[in-house]
């Protein structure tokens, strides 16, 4: 079942009523079934969420997502912590991962990304490109750092205009934010549904990183955001963060992705690809099962 995505930018009252979100404006009330939600973004300064409706929503396993006042970029995200039923097993499981392991397990998502790099490049800008070839030389932990070296030859032929990626960098960055911080959300989202801790990655390490396995595991899913936003300059003038805007980058998390002949969404897709790493770290499998991206 596809779960919803509520994006709310007015002055708003959330409480909880007979397991319905009731969401109160100026104007009008509207209910919602708590579980048919996935996502609440919250980005307006004025809105009030009660405890039972955020208790309800993470029973539900729905991400809770607020975002800064200035910015308008998702700044922080609520979830459950209690979400998979022999999740402290898993968590042994996960935190004695062997050193070879993790980075098998990263070598493979690289090939991942670096493979849907080059195949969006290539839809893009209608010519052959050598990702294949980047993706064939990456080592056990990248350690010679192809990933850094496909990523250069990508953004420098990606966007029309001359395109530097950074974080706090000029238009489009600021939609490709967006849309990272939102399949970040994602991702930490099936991970915890799937009993892994977000904290423990495979590759990134930072001690200020809560959510390091996430930002490892959505690192092939990037070019759904980067298509999404490629699509977006090319159809509206505007180079700030409307809600139209907004709205069209929510559509990555309905976006189809195909398990050989089955079809998913991807907030769905990204339930696989966990519960895949979940038992990479049991030692019931041997590899992540990403998806495909385009058929």
């Amino acid at each position: 079942m596809i779960k919803r995505t509520l994006l709310l930018e007015n002055k708003a009252s959330i409480t909880t009523q007979h397991q319905q979100l009731v969401i109160k404006t100026e104007h009008r009330e509207a209910t919602v079934p708590i579980e048919d939600i996935g996502f609440v973004v919250i980005d307006h300064p004025e809105i009030y969420i009660s405890i039972s409706a955020m208790n309800f929503l993470v029973e539900h396993n729905a991400a809770l997502i607020i975002c800064h006042p200035k910015n308008h970029l998702p700044n922080g995200l609520f979830m459950n912590l209690n979400s998979h039923h022999i999740q402290q097993e898993i968590f042994k499981h996960q935190i004695k991962a062997s050193a070879p392991l993790k980075k098998q397990l990263w070598q493979q998502t690289i090939v991942e990304k670096i493979t849907n790099q080059g195949i969006l490049l290539e839809k893009v800008t209608g010519d052959k490109n050598t990702f294949s070839f980047l993706a064939s030389k990456v080592l056990s932990g990248d350690t010679t750092n192809m990933e850094g070296v496909a990523a250069n030859w990508y953004w420098k032929s990606f966007f029309e205009q001359q395109f530097k990626r950074e974080r706090f960098g000029k238009y489009p960055n600021n939609f490709l934010n967006y849309g990272y911080a939102l399949l970040r959300a994602a991702t930490a989202r099936s991970l915890a549904g799937s009993g892994l801790l977000n904290t423990l990655g495979i590759h990134h390490k930072s001690k200020y990183n809560a959510f390091a396995l996430a930002d490892d595991i959505m690192e092939p899913f990037r070019p759904l955001v980067d298509e999404k936003v490629w699509e977006l300059t090319q159809r509206f003038p505007e180079e700030e963060l409307t809600t139209t805007i907004k709205s069209e980058l929510l559509q990555v998390l309905t976006r189809t992705v195909y398990f050989g002949e089955e079809k998913s969404p991807l907030m769905v897709g990204l339930q696989r690809t966990t519960s895949s790493l979940q038992q990479c770290f049991t030692g019931d499998r041997k590899k992540i099962n990403y998806p495909k991206l385009w058929n």
